[in-house]
Protein backbone atom coordinates (compact mmCIF):
# COMPACT_ATOMS: atom_id res chain seq x y z
CA UNK A 1 0.00 0.00 0.00
CA UNK A 2 1.40 3.31 -1.13
CA UNK A 3 1.73 5.77 2.21
CA UNK A 4 0.65 9.19 -0.41
CA UNK A 5 -2.78 7.33 -1.60
CA UNK A 6 -3.74 6.68 2.65
CA UNK A 7 -2.81 10.03 3.35
CA UNK A 8 -4.88 10.94 0.52
CA UNK A 9 -7.73 9.37 0.99
CA UNK A 10 -7.83 9.96 4.88
CA UNK A 11 -7.96 13.39 4.07
CA UNK A 12 -10.68 13.27 1.45
CA UNK A 13 -12.53 11.45 4.30
CA UNK A 14 -12.23 8.16 2.23
CA UNK A 15 -11.68 6.03 4.88
CA UNK A 16 -13.59 3.84 7.45
CA UNK A 17 -13.42 2.00 10.56
CA UNK A 18 -13.87 -1.49 11.54
CA UNK A 19 -15.57 -2.21 14.74
CA UNK A 20 -12.50 -3.60 16.17
CA UNK A 21 -10.09 -0.56 15.26
CA UNK A 22 -12.68 1.26 17.01
CA UNK A 23 -12.97 -0.99 20.06
CA UNK A 24 -9.37 -0.68 19.87
CA UNK A 25 -8.67 3.23 19.74
CA UNK A 26 -11.34 3.42 22.36
CA UNK A 27 -9.59 1.07 24.79
CA UNK A 28 -5.99 3.09 24.36
CA UNK A 29 -8.03 6.42 24.85
CA UNK A 30 -7.40 7.90 21.57
CA UNK A 31 -9.30 10.54 19.79
CA UNK A 32 -10.69 10.24 16.12
CA UNK A 33 -8.53 13.14 15.61
CA UNK A 34 -5.37 11.86 17.10
CA UNK A 35 -5.36 8.58 14.52
CA UNK A 36 -5.88 10.81 11.71
CA UNK A 37 -2.82 13.34 12.99
CA UNK A 38 -0.75 9.93 13.11
CA UNK A 39 -1.64 8.60 9.74
CA UNK A 40 -0.83 12.40 8.51
CA UNK A 41 2.10 11.95 9.70
CA UNK A 42 3.38 8.70 9.60
CA UNK A 43 4.93 6.16 7.61
CA UNK A 44 4.87 2.36 6.26
CA UNK A 45 6.22 -0.08 8.95
CA UNK A 46 5.24 -3.01 7.04
CA UNK A 47 3.69 -4.24 4.34
CA UNK A 48 1.35 -7.04 3.87
CA UNK A 49 0.98 -8.38 0.15
CA UNK A 50 -1.83 -10.64 1.12
CA UNK A 51 -3.46 -11.75 4.66
CA UNK A 52 -5.99 -13.98 3.30
CA UNK A 53 -8.34 -10.70 3.58
CA UNK A 54 -6.55 -8.24 0.61
CA UNK A 55 -3.68 -6.00 0.86
CA UNK A 56 -2.73 -3.99 4.07
CA UNK A 57 -0.10 -2.25 6.11
CA UNK A 58 1.31 -1.40 9.44
CA UNK A 59 1.78 2.31 9.95
CA UNK A 60 3.82 4.50 12.11
CA UNK A 61 2.69 7.22 13.27
CA UNK A 62 2.02 9.93 16.45
CA UNK A 63 -0.13 12.16 17.98
CA UNK A 64 0.41 14.08 21.05
CA UNK A 65 3.93 12.30 21.42
CA UNK A 66 1.87 9.04 21.68
CA UNK A 67 3.93 6.39 19.26
CA UNK A 68 0.58 4.67 17.50
CA UNK A 69 0.34 2.10 15.28
CA UNK A 70 -2.62 1.65 12.64
CA UNK A 71 -3.28 -1.43 10.11
CA UNK A 72 -4.73 -0.28 6.49
CA UNK A 73 -6.17 -2.44 4.31
CA UNK A 74 -8.94 -1.48 1.46
CA UNK A 75 -12.41 -1.46 1.51
CA UNK A 76 -13.23 -0.66 -2.27
CA UNK A 77 -12.02 2.62 -3.22
CA UNK A 78 -12.02 3.34 0.44
CA UNK A 79 -8.79 2.73 3.67
CA UNK A 80 -10.31 0.66 6.20
CA UNK A 81 -8.13 0.95 9.49
CA UNK A 82 -8.45 -2.55 10.72
CA UNK A 83 -6.83 -1.77 14.27
CA UNK A 84 -4.94 0.96 16.02
CA UNK A 85 -2.98 0.65 19.14
CA UNK A 86 -0.25 2.20 20.83
CA UNK A 87 2.62 -0.43 20.61
CA UNK A 88 4.65 -1.31 23.64
CA UNK A 89 6.06 -4.63 25.16
CA UNK A 90 6.31 -7.49 24.66
CA UNK A 91 5.21 -7.36 20.70
CA UNK A 92 7.07 -3.95 20.25
CA UNK A 93 10.27 -2.86 21.84
CA UNK A 94 9.74 0.44 20.50
CA UNK A 95 7.19 1.84 17.87
CA UNK A 96 9.85 0.86 15.06
CA UNK A 97 10.88 -2.77 16.53
CA UNK A 98 9.28 -6.14 16.68
CA UNK A 99 9.79 -7.60 20.61
CA UNK A 100 11.14 -11.20 20.29
CA UNK A 101 8.06 -13.68 19.06
CA UNK A 102 6.94 -16.85 21.59
CA UNK A 103 7.87 -19.72 20.48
Amino acid sequence: MDIKEIKSRVQANQYVYTLHADLERKADGLSLAQVEQAISAGEVLEQYPDTGRGESCLLVGSADNIPIHIVCGWRGEKVAIITVYIPGLPKFIDPWTRGETPQ
